[in-house]
């Protein structure tokens, strides 16, 4: 049970990072990302590039990161002349597209059927010393990247991004450049997501485009509303909470001796029910953005 609780934990702080980078995209700027996954699937698809290739793990960051930017910046780009829908359907098209062409370029990303063997950051360490150490490294990159996000949106820098948010034609005559402001926010939340994603890379130890199903997306989405857009804390609760509940739904199947193709479902039903029961009575999440002050979370 432990080892069990330090593994639901790891993926809790990993998805705790995309949803921080998500937060900082929809709650602060305004940008309705919902191609967030492929932003992820750049880091997981850098290190599986770099193992394919022996460059080593330094070279498995860099080319996550670097994938990541691209697309961040390709988002940004797309976002010129489209308003928040359109390009929300736009964001959700390249990053179907990029799933497609991981599943068919084998020679690249293993196609379909992935790359295994990935080895673990912590692999010369025994049980359990090695998934702490990997437990204490997620937690490192999720507290640095609330302390930055935190930073950036407690600035004047943060203001303007909510500024762009409620009412972008009174920034740009204020004399801000929401092209520029758009993508600074997809960079910064782009290499987020890709940390994100190579460590996980790292920990599953396998990497194919199953992993970057528009689902993945939506859960994201749900960690951030239920938790509560535009506050960073509330990002963290929200996807400790789901990846906890996600966790113990195999326990609430056994206590019922139902089928085992239940889990799947009861894991979708808490991922819609939740958005729909907080879209309809609670819009603020757990933890509401503050109202008035510079920081949230």
């Amino acid at each position: 049970m432990f080892e069990f609780l330090i593994h639901v934990a790891i993926m809790a702080c990993l998805y705790g990072l995309l949803a921080l980078s998500l937060n900082l995209q929809v709650g602060f700027a305004g940008l309705v990302n919902f191609g967030q996954v492929i932003l992820f699937g750049c880091g997981t698809y850098g290190a599986s590039i770099a193992f394919s290739h022996q460059l080593g793990p330094v070279a498995g960051i860099a080319l996550g990161v670097a994938f990541a930017l691209l697309v961040a910046v390709a988002f940004a780009r797309l976002g010129r002349n489209l308003g928040a829908d359109y390009w929300g359907i736009a964001t959700l098209a390249v990053a179907e597209v990029l799933r497609i062409l991981a599943n068919n370029e084998t020679w690249l990303t293993g196609g379909a059927q992935g790359v295994g063997g990935i080895p673990l950051l912590f692999g010369g360490m025994p049980r359990p010393a090695g998934p702490m150490a990997t437990l204490g490294l997620c937690l490192a990159l999720l507290l640095a990247a609330w302390w930055l996000c935190s930073r950036l949106t407690g600035s004047r820098y943060g203001l303007a991004l909510k500024l762009m948010r409620e009412e972008p034609q009174l920034a740009v005559s204020l004399g801000y450049d929401l092209s520029v402001l758009k993508t600074q926010t997809l960079m910064v939340a782009a290499v987020m997501a890709a940390l994100s994603g190579f460590v996980f890379a790292h920990y599953i130890t396998f990497v194919g485009p199953d992993q970057l199903v528009a689902s993945e997306t939506f859960l994201i989405w749900a960690m951030v509303i239920i938790g509560g857009s535009g506050n960073h804390l509330g990002a963290i609760v929200g996807a400790f909470l789901m990846q906890f509940l996600f966790a113990f739904v195999p326990f609430v199947k056994d206590a019922f001796q139902l089928p085992s193709e239940y889990v799947a479902a009861m894991r979708l039903t808490l991922v819609g029910g939740g958005l729909l029961a907080f879209l309809m009575w609670r819009t603020q999440g757990l933890v509401p953005e503050r109202i008035g002050g510079r920081g949230n979370g």
